[in-house]
């Protein structure tokens, strides 16, 4: 299969894992980190991946990854938390759409992110393309497209993005959702807490 042009796979790392106590994306599975181990799951989408980091992130990240591979938040932007990570990825690529995946999804199916891009090649005409678990969305496993996220930064240069979480961005856009089967919804299990990695 071809690689998708003007699309970018962005593994988020950029949480402050406090509850985790240690950086989650630079946590061990199998030998491998749990960001190296969100980048090998995207290999089947054949898409250039980049992982995205807050500042205090980046010397950390940089001693195991390429440092050409590494987003670091944009300080300029007034905000926190995951859309900070997705805003900043969007103004280093402003023509790339973005395929997020967050690094503490461990227990995700590499099928299951291929089928969401097919669901994003199929039905272009959304801004967004994401899994519903449980009628939530997940957020950190989605599509977004420049379109969709040109339509966020303009909301915030203008004072209207009033909540900086991705469900009120998500509020915002146009959504091709596909709800989570029973079978699937163990692999959104994310983990936040040393306690919850019994067994992993």
């Amino acid at each position: 299969m071809e690689p998708q042009a003007g699309i970018l796979g962005v593994v988020v790392c950029g949480g402050q894992s406090s509850r985790m106590g240690s950086d989650k994306g630079l946590l061990k599975l199998e030998a491998k980190t749990w960001a190296q181990t969100a980048v090998d799951k995207m290999a089947v989408l054949n898409i250039p991946v980049k992982l995205s980091v807050n500042n205090n992130q980046y010397t950390a990240y940089g001693a195991v990854f390429s440092t050409s591979d590494l987003i670091v938040d944009d300080a300029s932007l007034p905000l926190k938390g995951p859309l900070r990570g997705v805003l900043s990825s969007h103004l280093q690529y402003p023509t790339e759409d973005l395929f997020l995946f967050a690094c503490d999804m461990p227990l995700m199916e590499p099928l299951l992110l291929k089928e969401l891009l097919d669901q994003y090649l199929l039905h272009a005409s959304y801004d967004a393309h994401l899994f519903t678990n449980d009628n939530e969305p997940e957020p950190l496993c989605g599509i977004y497209t420049t379109k969709g996220l040109s339509t966020v930064f303009a909301m915030l240069q203008e004072g209207r993005l009033v909540k900086h979480s991705m469900k009120f961005m998500l509020d915002h856009l146009s959504v091709n959702t596909i709800p989570a089967t029973n079978e699937q919804k163990k692999y959104f299990r994310n983990f936040n807490a040393h306690a919850e990695l019994n067994g992993l």
